[in-house]
């Protein structure tokens, strides 16, 4: 199989999850759909490499996250002017739980809101998410129970939605041995 062929399978395969986990993390689809197409096209530029050390989709995550990420004080500044003149006029209506989480998403620290986009939205291990953001494990749990709590607080006068009890299950927990 050439190379063109490997990536289109791969993007075809992960890219709208990709997207769907960067939006929750930034609560911005066209910031999400940006930096997850960049991140595709730095992927694309290294490809050979990447598939060649396995699994290519924890890098794309962690570029498109990090590319996100950098962008969140632009991303802030637009929407501080989007709030001041209103939506626009032909916005789609949005199921009010999906507002709700997303708004309280958006009030969570952006580290919080990263460990908790990884491990509930995309059932990453604990393990996984230490790696991918470069904290202790024990940093992810605390953070992860930091963005639960504020969570709680944010959507405690909202309607629970299944959403919201995926969110408020305890973490997973990998198995050690040894």
């Amino acid at each position: 199989m050439s190379a063109p062929s490997d990536f289109d399978q791969f993007y075809a395969a992960t890219a709208r999850r990709l997207v769907a986990a960067v939006y929750a993390a930034t609560g911005d689809l066209a910031e999400a759909e940006d930096a997850v197409q960049e991140a595709y096209a730095r992927a694309w530029q290294r490809w050979d490499r990447l598939s060649q050390e396995g699994d290519p989709t924890p890098w794309v995550r962690t570029v498109a996250l990090r590319l996100a990420v950098s962008s969140w004080r632009r991303a802030r500044n637009r929407l501080r002017a989007h709030l001041r003149h209103g939506p626009p006029v032909d916005m789609p209506e949005l199921a009010p739980d999906r507002v709700a989480l997303m708004d309280a998403l958006r009030g969570l620290k952006p580290d919080q809101r990263t460990v908790l986009v990884l491990h509930h939205l995309l059932d990453l291990p604990i393990e996984q998410v230490a790696r991918e953001t470069g904290i202790s494990e024990g940093a992810v749990r605390t953070r992860l129970s930091r963005a639960r709590q504020a969570l709680g607080r944010r959507l405690s006068d909202t309607p629970e939605s299944p959403a919201l009890r995926t969110l408020a299950r305890p973490p997973k927990e990998v198995p050690t041995h040894g």
